[in-house]
This record gives C-alpha cells, structure tokens and sequence, in this order.
C-alpha cells in the first residue's frame, strides 16, 4: 500500500516538472491520505492545519501538529514529519511551513485552491504571492481518476462492507420500529465485515472497522427529505424506508455510494410506480456505462425514462467515487468527459415528490472494458417487508 504512495508522489512531481512548478502545498485531507498515507481523525477544524509537501526535485514533508505526530510518524512512508506547536513562534506552522518551502523570488507554488483552508490560504498568498500560486486541482484530480488494481480491490472490500450494513439494517425492519434501532443495526453490521478484513498489524493498524458519521435514513412520508437522518419516529404499515449509505461506507479511507428502499406491510401503487421508475432509470444510465462513452449521455439515458414516466428530470445520476465522496467526472448535463476502463462511479436513481414520499436506488461500480461490474451487487427489486 505505501509502495504505491509513493509512486504516485513520484508521479505528482513529474506533473509538477511538466507543468514548471517547483512545489506543492497540499492540504486536503483526502489527498494527504491518496499520497502520504496519513489521515487524522479528529474530522474538525480547529485551525491546526496538517500540510503535505511535495518539491518537484527533492524528498517531501509532512507538517502537522505535535499531538498527530507520532501517529503520523507511523502512517506515512514520509520521512521527514515536522510537528509544529500552538504557541506563537519559530515552531508555530506558519514558521515551519515557511522554513520548509522558503520564499524566493520566482518560485511558483501549486495549491488545490479550492481546497486550502482561508486560515493557510491568506497566509500562502502573503508569504509567496498571489501571483505565484497555480492551482494544481486538475493535475491531483486527473491522476485520481483512474483506479489502480490496488484501489479496485479496497472498493470491492467496501461494497462488501455496504452490503453488510444494508443486511444489518434490513433485519431490524418492523412496524413499530424506530429508526435510530434500523441504524444501529446498521453499524454492527458493517464494523463486523469491516474488521474482518484487517488485522492489528503494520498499516492497518491504523484503520478502524468502526462504522460512523450520521446515516442517511428515513421513512414514511420523510423520504421526501432525502438527506434526513434517523430519528426516534417509529414504522408504521404502508411506511417507505430509504437507506443512503453515502458518506458513511469509508473503508481503508475509500467512500462508496448504495442506496436502497423498502415497504413496510404494504405498498400502493403510485409508490411502485414510482420505485419502479427509478430501478429503471439506473437500470438505462448503467447499460449505457462503458469505455468511450461520454459522461452527460449516461445522465441523459435515466432522464428520457423520468420523462417518459411522466416525471421531471433529474439533477446528476452518478458521481466519481474514491478515496472522496465526489471526484470527477459526474455524470451530469455538461459533463463531456469521455469514460475510461478504472472509473468508479456511484449511479443513481432517484425521484422526489414533495410533501409525500421519495424513491431511490443507488450502486456503485467500476467501468471495465467491456462496461461495469457492481461493487454492491445486491437486490433491488420492490420489496415489502
């Protein structure tokens, strides 16, 4: 795993040489993690800045504060980690980050832009100026498009771990249920397959099985508020429930999106409908997924099956996924990225009716060279529970 971090940090400094930038200052926290192998957990800003360092020709540092050093120490394959303390001075961050890359005249400084807290940002464009700062968000994303072997096979061990979730969850379905019993089965089920993939030693002892951030879980006519999250409202017979597993399947730091809706007792008839509209509007964006097409045209194929339906169309029905929850491309109107063998995308479909109910379905996938293969293979047929 470390290998290959560091071959992708070897390949970013080639980039960098391409495009005449003499080092980069990296720090989003999921990019830290794709080439350093070190990601803190906290998941707060505290205005304690972790940056990565990456010279076109010579070593990279890693600079976080002293209470994540040791760890870092541990994680990464960097060796050179400078902790830097609170205390206003030569070893507050602003100091070492400035003695690591030292202001010259000339030098030319890649940031992902968008990406760099104000609190770093202010500080970067003072200390090496405006001028010479060149947003590198195109180079770091166009090399995480693709994935290697190495990622498939965590994805793969994520979609198992969704899945799990999902039956953990499944199994606690009932009238009279209240949600927030349906999510902790959930997060037993996940952190059991999770921890069964890792053992306590090297890298992975580092990485918890732990299942955690708030689901994405609602029922009855709440399914409209289609990121709700659950709360002590007990099912009722002929209640919608909808899982969205985005933002919280995150295995070895990779994210992938499932989404899946069931019925508790009963179902009417517009809600079939409805459901039904949105297995088929995934089922036509996924048989147009395959190397060469172009990203908009898959989004297009799930909106002539909502209009067709009678329903309006839709905003995005997939997005890249990885070590991020939203990489690019997105298959959405606009979006002219032609799909390549590698890509990972979560596909959705989805259909809100205000005030009433929602439907989703969602899965993620790799595009192959001869179209997809599922990374949460998994049931999706109307089902009353």
């Amino acid at each position: 795993m470390q290998d290959a971090m560091q071959e992708r940090t070897c390949e970013l400094q080639r980039r960098l040489k391409d495009e005449g930038i003499d080092v980069a200052i990296i720090t989003d926290e999921d990019s830290i993690a794709w080439f350093a192998g070190f990601w803190g957990y906290l998941g707060v800003e505290f205005g304690r800045p972790t940056m990565l360092v990456v010279p076109a020709d010579a070593a990279p540092s890693v600079i976080t504060p002293l209470m994540e050093s040791d760890m870092a120490s541990a994680m990464t394959w960097i060796k050179d980690v400078r902790p830097w303390q609170d205390a206003q001075g030569p070893d507050h961050w602003d100091q070492v980050l400035a003695d690591t890359v030292k202001p010259m005249a000339g030098l030319k400084v890649g940031i992902e832009r968008l990406k760099m807290p104000a609190l770093v940002s202010r500080f970067v464009e003072d200390t090496y100026g405006a001028a010479q700062l060149n947003d590198v968000s195109g180079v770091i994303g166009d090399m995480r498009m693709i994935k290697s072997p190495l990622e498939i096979g965590i994805m793969r061990q994520a979609g198992k771990v969704a899945i799990a979730m999902l039956e953990g969850g499944r199994a606690r379905l009932g009238a009279g249920v209240p949600e927030y019993e349906i999510a902790l089965g959930v997060i037993e089920g996940g952190t059991r397959k999770a921890a069964g993939f890792l053992t306590d030693a090297g890298y992975e002892a580092f990485i918890s099985p732990m299942v955690h951030n708030l689901q994405v879980l609602q029922s009855g006519e709440h399914t409209a508020m289609v990121h709700r999250r659950p709360n002590v409202r007990t099912l009722g017979k002929g209640d919608p429930i909808y899982f969205c597993f985005c933002g919280i399947v995150n295995f070895k730091q990779y994210k992938l999106g499932f989404d899946r809706e069931y019925f508790i007792g009963s179902v009417t008839d517009e809600q079939a409908k409805t459901y039904e509209t949105c297995i088929a509007a995934q089922e036509a964006a996924l048989a147009a997924i395959r190397p060469g097409a172009i990203a908009e045209e898959v989004h297009n194929a799930a909106n002539e099956v909502y209009q067709s339906a009678g329903f309006a169309p839709g905003y995005r029905t997939g997005r890249a996924i990885g070590i991020s929850n939203l990489e690019s491309p997105e298959l959405k109107e606009g979006d002219r990225t032609v799909l390549r063998e590698g890509m990972t995308f979560a596909v959705d479909g989805g259909i809100t009716v205000p005030g009433k109910y929602g439907a989703r379905v969602g899965d993620s996938i790799v595009v192959t060279k001869d179209g997809y293969e599922f990374f949460t293979p998994y049931p999706k047929d109307l089902t009353v529970v």
